[in-house]
Formats: C-alpha cells, structure tokens, sequence
C-alpha cells in the first residue's frame, strides 16, 4: 500500500529547501576544517578535530532529515475541499460549545508548520487534530484531551491552507 504524503506549507517546502542546499554547499568547508583540525597533530587530545567532527555529524543528521521530509511532504492542495476539515486545512473552530473559546489553526505535521507566527499547527495524529479530520463545517467532535478529559470542537469553517489568508480571523 502506498504511503499518503504529508502536507506542508509552499514556504516550509522553500525554507526547507534552502537550508538543505545551504548544508550541502556548507560540506566542502566542514570537510576543510577536519582536515586542518587532523593536520594540528594528536587527535586523541585535539578539541578542534573533534568539535569539527561533530559539527559535521549534526549537519550530516540535518541533511537527511530535511532529505527524508522533502521526500515524503507534498504541497498538492487538490484533495483539500473548503468546508472539510483536513491535512492543510485552515480551521476556525471554538471548543465545549462556547462560541467565544475559539481558535484557528492548521491541521498537518510540524514540518508542514506556515512562517505566520499568530497561526499554530496541530497534527492529524493529536488527539484534537484526529477528532476534526474529516468533519464538516457546524460537525462537533469529541476528543480526549492529554489529560484525559473529555471536550469537544465544533468546526466553524474550514479552507485549504492560503498564506495570504491563513491566519485572518473569521468574522461573524
């Protein structure tokens, strides 16, 4: 069975991409400073080799994670219907039946998270998130919260993730 990708904002796919070549282009300069690390003698007693090596091995990690979210992210909004709570939908929700406890929020993974600071990402597999996917506007869920106790969310509206748009209250 093929697996579903998962949704991340145009930006985070941009930044993402950026940082992953700015690491690559960086590999040359770290391997540079190994080498001139390895040339000071001793590298049982050499601080500079080590801290180089381990810069290396933490950019190395960076690369393949950026790598390995790349691979598996898409920005395809296609299958996201305004209305639908979904992975890269922007939802208005308000929470135990009190329209003035509301919220508005992107549903997918952290990778997928906007650069829009005032809007925050919960992912499909959270307790909140997994109790809206799939929920129509008006639909009120119940969920259980961390600590156990039972609420619920009622989606207000729901839209296909917009930069422009993404944080915009909705005004009743």
């Amino acid at each position: 069975m093929a697996e579903s990708k998962q949704y991340i904002t145009p930006e985070t796919k941009a930044k993402l991409e950026s940082e992953l070549q700015a690491l690559i282009d960086n590999r040359s300069a770290v391997a540079a400073e190994i080498n001139e690390r390895r040339e000071e003698g001793d590298l049982k007693e050499n601080a500079g080799y080590d801290a180089a090596r381990e810069m290396q091995d933490q950019e190395e990690a960076r690369i393949k994670r950026i790598s390995e979210v790349l691979a598996n992210a898409t920005t395809e909004r296609e299958h996201i219907v305004e209305g639908v709570a979904l992975v890269g939908s922007v939802v208005h929700v308000y929470y135990n039946g009190d329209k003035n406890d509301k919220e508005t929020f992107l549903i997918g993974t952290r990778a997928a998270a906007s650069d829009n600071k005032d809007l925050e990402t919960y992912s499909e597999q959270s307790p909140l998130g997994a109790a809206l996917l799939g929920a129509h506007e008006g639909e009120t869920r119940e969920y259980h919260a961390p600590n156990g106790a039972l609420l619920t969310v009622t989606l207000e509206s729901a839209s296909p993730y917009d930069s422009q748009l993404a944080a915009t209250p909705r005004e009743d």
